[in-house]
């Protein structure tokens, strides 16, 4: 049994075919799924659709690329939407420096505001990251000093040093397809010493396929494959992957009542 932890069945290329994503994740024994919110002016749609499949959650949240777009956000804001029944997560929210869509400042306000929901909620933080290494350390860190909060490093493309220190703070990792990619030596390193009871499995999709579907569009069934990849890499079953990637999503997503 494994849990996608990370896709957005909101996106046009997973909507336009829901029933048939959620019939062939349910045949690869993908139990259940998280749909991440990446405006926060579109929470509507995540609650509707986690509404409507008892498997599946939302989160609320702005993604870096959109930071700047939803300053008017408060805290305040997204903790009054994550009282809903269905979202179990904040985020996503973090700092994307490969692209830098939105100005890094507000990123970073951006990323500020979402660790105070989660710390007031204690909602687990879903964290997006890239080429920020450093700086999202350091925001960690500090943040961590004003007082505790849940989070996950998702799609993890960072290295071993941001790693260590997240897990140093009680933060979880989560790999994607990513991990499979034939140049993908450091995320693989960092998969191998990652906890077993600290890291979760997801897609990203419909981006980041897996090999052998890479250069398609992914879906939460191709879940299976990163699963895979982790067993191998970690030198432990699949089904152990699976039994440990699900326990730590239900310690995390409290909320889904998993656990």
């Amino acid at each position: 049994m494994l849990i996608d932890s990370h896709c957005h069945l909101d996106f046009p290329e997973l909507s336009a075919d829901l029933d048939g994503v959620l019939a062939r994740a349910a045949a690869a024994g993908v139990s259940g799924m998280v749909t991440i919110s990446t405006r926060v002016e579109n929470f509507a749609t995540y609650t509707r659709i986690a509404e409507q499949h008892g498997n599946i959650w939302c989160s609320v949240g702005t993604h870096p690329h959109n930071a700047h777009e939803e300053l008017h956000i408060t805290t305040d804001e997204l903790v009054r939407l994550s009282a809903h029944p269905r979202c179990v997560a904040v985020g996503e929210a973090g700092l994307d420096y490969f692209y830098d869509n939105a100005p890094r400042d507000a990123q970073a306000t951006g990323l500020r505001r979402h660790i105070a929901a989660a710390r007031t909620t204690g909602l687990p933080l879903v964290i997006h990251s890239r080429q920020a290494d450093d700086d999202m350390a350091a925001i960690l860190e500090e943040e961590a000093g004003q007082g505790a909060f849940p989070f996950l490093l998702h799609c993890f493309t960072g290295g071993a040093d941001l790693a260590r220190r997240a897990l140093a703070l009680g933060g979880y990792i989560s790999f994607s397809g990513i991990v499979t990619f034939r140049n993908a030596r450091e995320i693989q390193e960092v998969a191998a010493f990652v906890p077993s009871d600290r890291y979760l499995v997801e897609t990203d999709a419909p981006y980041l396929a897996p090999i052998p579907h890479r250069g398609q569009s992914n879906e939460p069934s191709f879940v299976i494959h990163t699963a895979q990849k982790l067993a191998e890499i970690r030198g432990v079953t699949l089904e152990q992957v699976g039994t440990e990637t699900t326990a730590n999503f239900a310690r995390l997503f409290s909320k889904t009542g998993l656990a």
